[in-house]
Parts: C-alpha cells; sequence; structure tokens
C-alpha cells in the first residue's frame, strides 16, 4: 500500500495512457499538487460524485482512480494553477486522511495498486477489431473528433489499454466511464465501450440527419429572399410600389393575424390595412393610418400579468413598504382573498382621500407590487380638456388617444393597477368636463366595453384595478358614486416616529451619500424635531426637515469637523435652527372669551382659536377673520341661542341693550367655512358675557342647533390628531360621534381625554373654570331696566342705564 497527495475531479475521469490538462483551484487541490512536486510527481487522481462538492470527503469520492504523474504545473495570474497530467495505472483507495503541510491543508491518499489484467485469444481479438470499427464509425460523425482517429487504435494490442483508449475519447457520462475505470476485466471493459458507443451513434445519426435538414431549409430560405429582392427591385424600376412598403405592410398583417384582437378590431384593422395598401405611402392620409394601426396593434390585447393569490405574501409587501394605514391594508387584502378563491373579480375602484404627505401614491405602488400587476400612474391635476381622457376624433389634425390608452399601451398589460393621482384637481372649461369623461371608465357596470374617440372600438377595462387619490371630496356626486373611499386621516406622533425610522431617515442617508454611522438621528431629538418644526398631518415636511439636517452633517463631516454626527435633543436647534412651533398649552392661562375649537382641512386637523370680546353698542354680533357662510350663521344661530337662554347662564338680558359682541378668528387671511364650531362660539360668548374664563387645555369640536343640541360633525381622526399635536388633555365632541371612536387610534385615546356631549349645558359645565350660576330675569325685570321699553318688545334707540 502507498500514500499519494489526492486530486478530486469534477466531471472527467482520467484513464491509465491519457495525458489531460487540469485546472485547479481548490486550495486542498493546489497543495496536493505542490507537495507532489515536491516529491517523485506521482499523484492520485479519482472523480466526485458530486461535482458540486466543494470539500469532499471519503463518501464524496468513487473507490477506484488513478495513480497520475504530473507532466507539467503553470500558476495562472489568478491563483489557479494549469496542470498537465498522464494517467499511469488504476489503483483503488483503501483510506483518506487529511494532512498540514508548509503549503497548507491537503487529502492524503492510502491506495492499493491494481495490476493489469492480460487476456488473448481469438475471441478478444475479434471484439477489439470491432470496437476499433465502431470507434472509426463514431468518429466520423463526431465533429469533436479528428476523422483519423480510428486508425490510430488500430495499432494497440493491449485490450485494457485499447478499452481506455475508447472511454476516454466517447461523450459518456461521468459514472458510466467510472463503471469502465472501475471494471478489471479487459474483455467486460470492451463490451461496455461497445454498448456506449452504439448509443451514442444513434444520437449522432439523428443530429446529422437534422443538420442536413436544417441546411436544406437554409439553402430554401436564401433563395426565396434572394428571389424577393430581385422581385422588389423588378417593382421599384416599374414604379409598382417601394420594396420598404411592402415590408412594412408584410408587417402589419403579420401583426393582425398573431395578435388576439376582439372580432370588431380585428376587421377595423383589417379595414384600414386594406385603405393604406391603395394609398400613396408619402399622402397625409397614409400617416394618419399608419398611426392609427400602431396605436390600435400596440394595445395589450388578451396580454395579462399573472397575479399573486399569496395572501400572507401581500400582507408582508404592505406592512414592509407603509406603516399602520391598517384600514387600506385590510382592504387590499380582502380583494386579493376574494379574487384567489373566484379567480375572477371586476377591478375595484378604491379612491384613497387624505391629506399632502400621508402616503397615497406610493400606497399605490405597493398594492400593485402586492397584487403582481404592472403600475401606472397618470396625474389628473389641471387637466382641463376631455379629449385627455377619452382622445381626439381621428378628423382632427394632430389627434392622439386618450391617457386611459396610452397608458395601457405602455403598461404592456390589460390588468395593471392605473393610479388616477390628484382626481380632485380636475379642471372644468370649454373644452369640457373631464370628471364626467371618468364616469365610463371608473364605473365597473359599464368599463368592459369603454370606448376612447381615438379608436372607435370597444376595449376592456373590467380588469384593471383603479385606485384614485384625493386631498378632499370635492368631486361630483356621479363620480363619488362610483367608488370605494377610504380615508388616511394622518399619522399620530408615534406612528411619524416609526415611519421615520424605518424609512425617512435610511432614504434620505442614501440620497445624500452618507455612509453607515455617519448620521444618526437620536429618538428623542426626531421626536422634537416632529413636536416644534412640522405641523402636518402627514409626514413630508419631517421627511424635509430629516434631509436639512443630513446636508448639515454631510458639511460637517467634509470639513473635517466631525467623523460621525449624532443629532441629540440638546444639539437639534443648531441643525434645523429656531423652533417654528409650540407644542402643548399647558404653561397659558385660562382667559375669558378664548375658545380652542378643531377644523378639518385639506391638509388635516388643525386647532382653531375662537376669541369673543364685548364692546359698546346695541346688541349685535360682529365677526372676523374671513368666515364663510356658513359659519357666520353659525355665529348668529349661536348668539340667538345664548341671548334666549342668558338667565339661566347667568347673564342679564339687558346687557345685550348696550353692548355687542365682536367674534374673531386669528389668521384673518385664511378662509374658514363649516357649522362644527357651534359649540366654540357659544362658549366663547357665554365666557365673554359672564366672565368665567374658559380652560386653556380643553378642545371642542360640534355644531349647535338653537334649542342647544350638539349634532355630529366629520373629520374627528384629524381633529383629535391636531389635538393631540396641540398638546389639548381634554377633547368634548358630540355624542353622535362616539360610534366613530372605534376606529381612533388607542394611542390617540390613551393620550387625552375624549368626552362626548349632547347638550350646550355639557359643553359648558366642562369647558369653564366654574359652572355659570343661573339667575331670576323676568319681564317686569326688563321692563324696570328699559323704562322706555314699548309694549311690543322693541328696543328702544337708547338705553336707561
Amino acid at each position: 500500500m502507498n500514500l499519494y497527495p489526492l486530486l478530486p475531479l469534477r466531471d472527467i475521469v482520467v484513464f491509465p495512457g491519457m495525458v489531460v490538462p487540469l485546472f485547479v483551484g481548490r486550495e486542498k487541490s493546489v497543495a496536493a499538487l505542490e507537495s507532489a512536486m515536491t516529491g517523485n510527481k506521482d499523484i492520485f487522481l479519482l472523480a466526485q460524485l458530486d461535482p458540486g462538492c466543494d470539500d469532499p470527503d471519503r463518501d464524496d469520492l468513487y473507490d477506484t482512480g488513478v495513480i497520475a504523474s504530473v507532466l507539467q504545473l503553470l500558476k495562472l495570474p489568478d491563483g489557479t494553477v494549469r496542470v498537465l497530467v498522464e494517467g499511469r495505472e488504476r489503483a483503488v483507495l483503501e483510506n483518506l486522511r487529511e494532512e498540514t503541510t508548509g503549503n497548507g491543508p491537503m487529502l492524503v491518499a492510502q491506495v492499493e495498486q491494481q495490476e493489469p489484467v492480460i487476456v488473448t485469444g481469438t475471441e478478444i481479438s475479434g471484439m477489439m477489431r470491432t470496437v476499433v470499427d465502431q470507434f472509426a464509425e463514431y468518429a466520423k460523425l463526431s465533429k469533436k473528433l479528428p476523422q483519423d482517429a480510428g486508425g490510430q487504435l488500430g495499432d494497440i494490442e493491449d485490450a485494457g489499454k485499447l478499452a481506455d483508449s475508447v472511454a476516454a475519447n466517447i461523450a459518456a457520462k461521468v459514472g458510466d466511464k467510472q463503471a469502465v475505470l472501475t471494471e478489471s476485466d479487459p474483455m467486460k471493459r470492451l463490451e461496455m465501450v461497445l454498448s456506449f458507443m452504439e448509443g451514442e451513434l444513434g444520437v449522432l445519426q439523428v443530429e446529422r440527419k437534422i443538420r442536413g435538414r436544417v441546411k436544406r431549409q437554409m439553402e430554401k430560405t436564401q433563395r426565396e429572399y434572394y428571389l424577393n429582392e430581385q422581385l422588389k427591385a423588378i417593382q421599384s424600376e416599374l414604379g409598382g410600389g417601394d420594396g420598404e412598403e411592402a415590408n412594412e405592410l408584410a408587417e402589419l398583417q403579420d401583426k393582425i393575424d398573431k395578435l388576439k384582437l376582439s372580432k370588431e378590431a380585428k376587421a377595423k384593422a383589417q379595414a384600414e390595412l386594406k385603405k393604406l395598401k391603395t394609398m400613396q405611402p408619402m399622402s397625409a392620409e397614409a400617416t394618419v393610418i399608419r398611426n392609427y394601426l400602431d396605436v390600435l396593434l400596440g394595445l395589450p390585447w388578451g396580454k395579462r400579468s399573472k397575479l399573486k393569490k399569496d395572501i400572507p405574501a401581500a400582507q408582508a409587501v404592505l406592512d414592509a413598504d407603509h406603516y399602520a394605514l391598517d384600514k387600506v391594508k385590510d382592504r387590499i387584502i380582502e380583494y386579493l382573498a376574494v379574487q384567489a378563491r373566484t379567480n375572477k373579480l371586476k377591478g375595484p375602484i378604491l379612491c384613497l382621500v387624505g391629506p399632502p404627505g400621508v402616503g397615497k401614491t406610493s400606497l399605490g405602488k405597493s398594492i400593485a407590487k402586492a397584487t403582481g400587476r404592472q403600475f401606472v400612474r397618470q396625474s389628473l391635476g389641471g387637466v382641463r380638456d376631455e379629449a385627455e381622457i377619452r382622445g381626439h376624433r381621428r378628423t382632427y389634425i394632430g389627434s392622439l388617444p386618450g391617457k386611459i390608452v396610452t397608458n395601457l399601451k405602455k403598461a404592456g398589460t390589460a390588468n395593471p393597477l392605473f393610479l388616477l393621482d390628484e382626481i380632485d384637481k380636475l379642471g372644468q372649461d370649454f373644452r369640457g368636463d373631464p370628471a364626467s369623461a371618468l364616469l365610463e371608465v371608473l364605473d365597473p357596470e359599464q368599463n368592459a366595453k369603454f370606448q376612447d374617440h381615438y379608436l372607435e372600438l370597444d376595449f376592456d377595462l373590467s380588469d384593471v384595478m383603479f385606485v384614485c387619490t384625493a386631498n378632499s371630496l370635492n368631486l361630483p356626486q356621479a363620480l363619488l358614486d362610483r367608488m370605494e373611499i377610504i380615508r388616511l386621516e394622518g399619522y399620530t406622533e408615534d406612528e411619524k416616529v416609526e415611519i421615520a425610522e424605518r424609512h425617512l431617515i435610511a432614504k434620505q442617508v442614501e440620497a445624500h451619500g452618507l455612509k453607515k454611522g455617519e448620521f444618526t438621528l437620536a429618538t428623542e431629538a426626531l421626536r422634537d424635531l416632529i413636536r416644534y418644526y412640522t405641523r402636518e398631518a402627514g409626514v413630508r415636511t419631517l421627511e424635509r426637515e430629516i434631509a436639512r439636517l443630513a446636508r448639515k452633517s454631510l458639511r460637517q463631516i467634509l470639513e473635517g469637523k466631525a467623523k460621525s454626527v449624532t443629532v441629540t435633543p440638546e444639539s437639534l436647534a443648531d441643525f434645523a435652527g429656531v423652533r417654528k412651533f409650540r407644542h402643548g398649552v399647558s404653561d397659558e392661562e385660562n382667559q375669558v372669551g378664548a375658545v380652542t375649537g378643531l377644523a378639518w382641512t385639506e391638509v388635516g386637523g388643525e386647532l382653531l382659536t375662537i376669541e369673543s370680546v364685548t364692546v359698546p353698542g346695541k346688541g349685535a354680533a360682529r365677526t372676523t377673520g374671513k368666515l364663510g357662510e356658513v359659519m357666520s350663521e353659525s355665529v348668529q344661530m349661536a348668539f340667538s341661542f345664548v341671548k334666549a337662554r342668558s338667565p339661566a347662564y347667568g347673564i342679564k338680558p339687558s346687557i345685550f341693550n348696550r353692548k355687542d359682541l365682536h367674534i374673531h378668528l386669528p389668521e384673518g387671511a385664511v378662509p374658514k367655512d363649516g357649522p362644527s364650531a357651534g359649540i366654540g362660539m357659544v362658549t366663547a360668548m357665554v365666557s365673554t358675557l359672564t366672565g368665567i374664563p374658559v380652560r386653556a387645555d380643553v378642545a371642542m369640536t360640534g355644531e349647535v342647533t338653537l334649542r342647544g343640541r350638539v349634532l355630529a360633525i366629520g373629520g374627528l381622526k384629524e381633529k383629535l390628531l391636531a389635538a393631540l399635536r396641540g398638546g389639548i388633555k381634554t377633547v368634548l365632541i358630540p355624542e353622535e360621534n362616539r360610534k366613530d371612536l372605534i376606529e381612533i387610534p388607542a394611542n390617540i385615546k390613551e393620550g387625552m381625554e375624549i368626552i362626548p356631549v349632547s347638550h350646550v349645558d355639557e359643553v359648558l359645565a366642562r369647558a369653564l373654570t366654574s359652572a355659570p350660576q343661573a339667575i331670576e330675569w323676568t319681564e317686569a325685570d326688563d321692563l324696570a331696566s328699559q323704562p322706555g321699553m314699548a309694549a311690543g318688545g322693541q328696543m328702544p334707540s337708547a338705553t336707561a342705564h
């Protein structure tokens, strides 16, 4: 038994007498080669059972291999080694161990050499001749062997050497070649290689037939091409049409035949192509028809994306891309669940309504990713022309299809996700009403036969998933009726922190070229940034502020002032500047006639201050602050209610004979409208007239009636978010809105006391620092205070006080 360095082989079996070049890259194999070169240049070659195994052990190797001599060794620049080896004799692996040498670890094989078996006789001679003849036939058909390869084997007299030489030169699997190497009987080896060659000869003969057939077909194609080119040249000389034109027409015809056009579309395309063939190529009408056919044949007739039906995977995509927004995610997952079960669902029309920066547009992209649809976005801001939606008729010069058809052509599928962005920004002028043109597009019952003015054909939009976005519901009622409204009210402070830490900071770090660890924004500093530098429902301003911090940090790093920057609450002002907003009202004093109301705007909820003072006058209510018609009426109604109930609130009615009330809403340049400030107006008036201060940490919203009832309002979540941002501790809401509290996130409800009220008396009891004390006041008291009062109850021109 002898020890040899082991070189495992992938996808090759080396036979005795075979000279083979090998490329070696594994460390153990290189170490084995270097060890062999320092010794007698002998190495043991053994094939692997699995070519993909990088570190084979005993169980990964065959038993029989070849002891070989290393003839030449060359190290390449990339670290691999090119080696030329010659197989000498068979050997069987007895044991395998790993040794560490000066060249590194390597495998050492303990082998038992096999003596070659010599056989003679007429039977073996006949078999050898058969094998040589068969190999000569094989060499003729094989492209990889020289033509005279068969003749070279005729000189071999030893049957074992002949079998090994043939096995080394034929194309066979590693397992088959290893079987030949393992077999010690030369006769059986010859039988094995003979059977391998017979199988390969059958394959080679089939390949030869195929090559001959392909060659004949190519000759035929070349002949037809040559004749067609001659025909085009003759037609060109005779003036009977340009060859290129004929080729283009043939391509159009081929497209019409291959596309899955509807019956109506196919007939239209064939008719237009027939007209095109009879026209002069350079005529204006031919250009119009050619453009029409390009649009028609470019639409995704019958082409659909394979939609995803994996509900957990879709949920994971939505959760990874967007934090919170559970209501929207639930709706998308419900849609996917129905689609997965039924395999067919008319595309829903979702309308995401919310302030800017809450993620409406990016949510559309996530829905497309989760459903496996192509994403197409069309901004409708400023679109005033109906033809932008429906297309122009072909009678006009420069007519084009509408945005719906154009974007479907761009998407390449008939079932994309189509995002109609800023649908509430549609305009309207003498060119038509694009909002009305969208009625057919967004109606699931009608859009299966949507007709563009340019195409003049029905196109099925029922597989398209339409998603609209809007800041407000300032849309025609008919259009709203076709959409499912999903509100995105805005984010709480905690949600903004999560969004910033998950998405915004990493996005801005990458956008500004900052490396990992160079910019850190502490969580408390992030919270201060949200409280004192932004006041919004979304996160767009927050992202701009983070970008500002990143820019200033990068400047400090490039100027060499710091290797990395960590923004803390203490250093935030150095980066972000002076605080823009105040957070919380706990440090404000309770004031007479100053009430904090809650308002809804297109950009989220806002705190609305209502101020009231008395001035000399004759019992009138004056308003300032650019109030709308509804809010002005709300002031008049609140004033009438207070006058009617004044004794109950400790107010002498006689005060209205000599005092006017002035109601003002600050930020006078901003238009304000809506009835939900009613209870705030009443509270401000009662506080002013009684002199009882209003609690500074209380905010309220609710419409009031002449009977003092508090009616429901809209936009509750946005208003509560505004209160939370403003540090309000107590919020008064209408009793009818109690049911809406179910949908309000828990962290909003935990952050403040929300009190439903049904009557103004409950509001005053909660909002004023002390309850107003009722007084007795009769008509006689009224007359006593006003001696000049007429019987009819008219207020005199001058008071007696």
